[in-house]
């Protein structure tokens, strides 16, 4: 008889958009993430840019911070980041820094994403996937801006 393991890229992406559901709930972009490890999750964030008056405060930079001083270590190539939106320009070059070991984002950013210029943005070693839970991470996103701009849901 075989166990399945509970532990695959739909969990974690569920768990970085229970974190962007909080960034929602707080007014803030709802992108949220975390950092997995030998599936556990060592780190959890969401956008604060707002809260913390700080445009550099997305789920990414902050999931990376704190996923690196809860290893006491700066990088983090066995690690997996699951995020809800692919990342921007500014947190593929974190990602870089951090030579993370894999990227998996959700709902793909067509004006801010770094796929636009290219996987070679994040460390050579680092592997990426993307599309996972992709209707439901953009789901949060449309219905957050479709609030800010006073559009009805339908």
């Amino acid at each position: 008889m075989s166990i399945l393991n509970p532990f695959n890229e739909e969990y974690f992406m569920k768990q970085a958009l229970a974190e962007a559901k909080k960034a929602y709930e707080a007014d803030e972009v709802p992108v949220g993430a975390v950092v997995v490890l030998n599936n556990q999750i060592i780190a959890r964030a969401h956008n604060q840019t707002e809260l913390l008056t700080d445009v550099t405060a997305h789920a990414e930079i902050l999931a990376i911070t704190s996923a690196s001083s809860y290893l006491g270590a700066k990088y983090l190539t066995e690690a997996t980041l699951y995020v809800t939106l692919e990342p921007c320009m500014m947190c593929s070059g974190a990602l870089q820094w951090s030579q993370i070991g894999k990227v998996v984002f959700g709902a793909a950013d067509e004006k801010r994403g770094f796929m636009r210029y290219g996987k070679e943005l994040l460390h050579p070693k680092t592997k990426l996937a993307y599309g996972i839970m992709e209707e439901e991470c953009r789901a949060v996103l449309q219905d957050f801006f479709k609030k800010k701009r006073g559009i009805k849901s339908l």
